[in-house]
């Protein structure tokens, strides 16, 4: 068995952890719900198999690195940690019916990662570092958490407008979802958990770029984008601590941080040119 079928099962489950959480958020029936979160858990065990065994593989081709390198390897390790982090959330705060809207991302993500290049190829110098696990690592845990808090806070509004106008809805389409008060407190939880992760990758980062380059900051695009990233977190977290920011106002910068995110991950390396312009390939 290779990585790649693993891999493609992986992709298999989750699309299927997705239907039953589809299913779930339509039926409310307990089975369905239990199904989801043991499917979604079951795509994480494979996939993980899957990105030891390509670890391996590497190995015995004599390449021997991890799997986090290109295009191909980020995006299956960006859909197993959103998985990860979304099903430590709904085991501690409970909200399985969010997992309709989050569910979908691993599976669209792994999806997209099918469309890249899965070959195993040998580093490029500057990635020969001590430091790539760490900096990956925590950079993708953070995108990650980054991504879960735009789901809940597109959640969120449709949420809050909903229970504005509440009196003309039938009470069971009020209960599908988790009221928005809780879905404001999630989305800052994953942005608590992720923005710490970040700055720890943006500083790994720098310490690698001073050994492969000779320069802590060189303003490359994707250093550039990352501190733009950044400095959005830092905002959220800023106004809400210190002003007092919730609701809808934390939920909008929320979406324009994943949305610089995005473009930071993707749109760096498949537009803009620059020393991390490897990473797209």
């Amino acid at each position: 068995m290779t990585n790649s079928l693993l891999f493609g099962i992986a992709t298999f489950v989750y699309f299927f952890a997705m239907v039953l959480y589809i299913s779930y958020l339509a039926f409310r029936s307990e089975g369905l719900g239990k199904a989801a979160s043991l499917s979604l858990l079951g795509g994480v065990l494979v996939e993980t198999a899957a990105i030891g065994l390509r670890w391996y593989e590497s190995y015995a081709m004599g390449i021997g690195r991890a799997p986090l390198t290109n295009m191909y390897e980020s995006l299956v390790f960006f859909a197993l940690t959103i998985a990860l982090i979304y099903l430590v959330l709904e085991r501690k705060y409970r909200v399985k019916t969010v997992g309709a809207f989050i569910a979908p991302f691993p599976f669209l993500v792994m999806a997209y990662a099918a469309l890249n290049t899965n070959e195993i190829q040998p580093l490029v110098p500057a990635l020969q570092s001590n430091w790539l696990i760490s900096h990956v690592v925590t950079c993708f845990v953070g995108y990650a958490a980054f991504a879960v808090s735009f789901a809940v806070s597109i959640l969120y509004l449709f949420k809050a407008k909903a229970e504005r106008i509440s009196s003309g809805l039938p009470v069971g389409s009020r209960s599908l979802l988790p009221d928005s008060s809780a879905l404001d407190e999630i989305g800052y939880k994953t942005i608590a958990i992720g923005f710490p992760l970040l700055t720890i990758g943006i500083v790994t980062g720098a310490f690698w770029a001073n050994v492969a380059w000779g320069t802590y900051w060189s303003w490359d695009p994707k250093e550039t984008w990352s501190l733009i990233v950044w400095l959005i977190y830092a905002a959220y977290l800023h106004a809400r601590i210190t002003r007092g920011w919730q609701g809808k106002k934390a939920a909008v910068l929320s979406i324009v941080g994943f949305a610089a995110t995005l473009f930071c991950y993707l749109g760096v390396n498949l537009v803009l040119s620059g020393l991390h312009s490897y990473g797209g390939s």
